[in-house]
């Protein structure tokens, strides 16, 4: 059976990634939805001239472009069976999509992160407040919850039936720690397939500010302290 699968990048001012991120999906995807974050740049111009589904999302963060385009989805008469989150600032391989999506359609798997582990992972890729914060929240992770994982990576697949059932809520930076939090108190299947890791283009609007930086640690620990006492 051959899955439906759609990827989603929400997207501000990458007018500079954003084609070749595109441009690099492998052709088992059946749409590309970017989400234009509010962009002051070219983004959505050069995203829709790239073949993609261009749609707007005015309210600045990464949780409000990805709802935006779950809306979208949602409203589509024929519904995807796999959702894959990817940047877009070209830091992650789309190429590598097809492992990413593997062992949902192998093993049925429920979800899958791309973990940018260190063996692969470009020197200076990952900034020192992204490499901590990694590694306490999957640490508290591991001893709140017993879970496997250890990176809070943005490039994900997940089965589109059990994206729904974690009713995602989150507007901005605690997005994707929320759905693995979520996902461990829903008991879903998951794993974690090692993904090479490269310099983004341009800079990065959470980890290459202080405020940036700190705003999402916060909320990444808003989140797990919240699921840990939560009965």
């Amino acid at each position: 059976m051959n899955k439906i699968i759609k990827v989603i990048i929400p997207a501000y001012n990458e007018q500079s990634s954003i084609v070749k991120v595109i441009q690099d999906i492998p052709s088992i995807v059946d749409e590309i939805i970017v989400v234009n974050n509010n962009s002051s740049d070219q983004t959505a111009k050069k995203a829709r001239e790239a073949g993609a589904k261009v749609l707007t999302e005015l309210e600045r963060g990464y949780g409000h472009a990805c709802l935006r385009a779950m809306a979208y989805v949602a409203q589509q008469e024929i519904k995807p069976d796999i959702i894959v989150f990817l940047d877009g600032d070209y830091s992650d391989y789309p190429e590598q999509l097809t492992s990413l999506v593997r062992p949902i359609i192998e093993k049925n798997i429920d979800l899958v992160i791309g973990a940018r582990v260190k063996t692969l992972r470009e020197k200076g890729a990952m900034t020192v407040p992204q490499k901590f914060g990694n590694w306490l929240a999957t640490s508290l992770m591991k001893l709140l919850f017993g879970s496997r994982f250890t990176d809070l990576g943005p490039f994900r697949a997940i089965k589109y039936d059990k994206l729904l059932a974690l009713h995602m809520e989150d507007k901005t930076y605690g997005w994707t720690v929320e759905m693995q939090l979520k996902a461990l108190r829903q008991k879903y299947s998951y794993t974690e397939i090692p993904m090479k890791y490269r310099n983004r283009i341009g800079v990065s609007k959470v980890s290459g500010t202080v405020k940036g930086a700190i705003f999402a640690g916060i909320k990444i620990l808003t989140w797990i302290f919240k699921y840990s006492f939560k009965k």
